[in-house]
């Protein structure tokens, strides 16, 4: 896998995996062989992502599809129920729900870029549920899904395995694969970034050297298991920007072993390994990249997955929240844990907020002045996690965004009531 470099073999019976060529004749056990692939067959080698599958029975077995008939509000790009807007957005967090409702039906998308059918661009989503996908499963063949938690635990079944993922940490689950999700602690809510581009990958290091920022040796696949259980299931697919539904007469998590490099991850947030400044100034946010799908632009990402982490803060003559900017760049942030050292207030854990392209932003009236007053000593920024879903196009936002009560009318007075400066006539 581009930027990882790892190769996964894992078998739940011993003598399942075959030995030598990929797909032999007599597979053992009898088992169905499938190519899962992520990328076209010819891309370069080291672009390629794919893995064989060995499972119960061909997930070609299913019945036709047929449209999803309840009214969810996840949305696909293109992006364009309402004209995008160049305001400065932000929303309090989802309430957590009130009656029963499980991971699929608790998506609701606040905005994204691109077009799906092109494959260029990505989608920002929510979640809140409260109930485990009973007997049912999802699978997105529109992009890939990274999962950001805030609140409760996910044990996520998938067809390679189980991934249990909580609050700072995060999935990421491969176009195409076949999941379910269950809620040990009973009510959760997160982000989602749907990537419809080139899958994510870990950034360049550039002169950062060899190491450095998140370690490929930290991202977890799952082991192989599998489940034998012949009663019905319902499959859920997001194929071009609509759902579908289809009932199998058996759990799709039936492979038994798998051996290749496109698999679900989890990562530890916690693990990442943070670049700061230890004289002056402070480098660009771009530092604190965990995960990146580029562009056919260098250096212009269809998505970055940034993240601010606990972290000391040393630099000298320094102001140490982020600056005011505009930037070319477009800015989904979201706040897993604690506050962020650049918003005083407004800014809270499960909210989220907006700056799109060219959009000036940075700290409030009292983070600033705070900036410029503090004694400069070595300061810990602790128990805080603020990330960030950056993208080099226009997130523009859904109705469901613009309209909302979750929505903060009067963020702009944040940055109300700065003094002019005074400079000598």
């Amino acid at each position: 896998m581009p930027g990882f470099g790892n190769h996964f073999s894992t078998e739940a019976i011993l003598g399942a995996l075959p030995i030598g060529r990929n797909s032999p004749q007599h597979v053992p056990f009898g088992l169905y062989t499938e190519q899962l692939s992520g990328t076209a067959f010819t891309a370069p080698r080291t672009e390629s992502r794919r893995s064989w599958l060995y499972r119960l029975r061909p997930t070609a077995s299913h019945a036709p599809f047929r449209p999803y008939d309840r009214n969810l509000l996840i949305r696909t790009a293109p992006f364009d129920e309402v004209p995008p807007t160049p305001n400065r957005l932000r929303w309090d967090p989802l309430p957590l729900p009130a009656g029963p409702i499980d991971f699929i039906d608790g998506l609701i998308t606040f905005g994204g870029n691109g077009d799906v059918a092109s494959a260029t661009g990505m989608a920002v989503h929510l979640y809140a549920a409260n109930r485990s996908m009973d007997r049912r499963a999802f699978m997105n063949a529109d992009g890939e899904l990274l999962i950001v938690p805030q609140q409760g635990r996910l044990l996520i079944t998938t067809e390679l395995g189980p991934l249990e993922v909580g609050p700072l940490e995060i999935a990421l689950i491969p176009r195409g694969l076949r999941f379910s999700v269950d809620l040990p602690d009973g009510t959760v809510r997160g982000y989602i970034c749907e990537n419809y581009g080139i899958p994510f990958r870990l950034p360049d290091l550039g002169p950062i050297g060899s190491n450095g920022l998140a370690s490929p040796r930290d991202f977890e696949a799952p082991a192989a298991a599998y489940e034998d259980r012949d009663e019905p299931t319902e499959l859920v697919q997001k194929f071009q920007g609509r759902l579908w539904s289809t009932m199998l007469d058996h759990s799709p998590f039936d492979v038994v072993a798998w051996h290749g490099n496109l698999a679900p991850f989890r990562y530890d947030l916690r693990r990442f390994n943070t670049i700061n400044t230890v004289s002056f100034d402070h480098p660009d946010p771009s530092i604190f990249t965990v995960l990146t799908a580029p562009s056919e632009i260098a250096g212009a990402a269809n998505c970055d997955f940034v993240i601010f982490p606990p972290r000391w803060m040393v630099a000298e003559a320094t102001f140490r929240p982020p600056w005011f900017h505009r930037n070319v760049m477009s800015e989904y942030m979201g706040l897993i844990l604690g506050s962020y050292d650049a918003k005083a207030a407004g800014f809270v854990p499960g909210g989220g907020s907006l700056h799109n392209q060219m959009s000036g932003h940075g700290p409030d009236r009292v983070s600033y002045q705070t900036g410029i007053t503090a004694d400069l000593q070595p300061q810990r920024i602790d128990d805080m996690m603020a990330f960030m879903f950056e993208s080099r196009l226009v997130i523009r936002p859904t109705r469901f965004a613009t309209e909302t009560p979750l929505a903060q009318s009067d963020y702009d007075v944040c940055w109300v009531g700065f003094p002019k400066a005074e400079v000598p006539a």
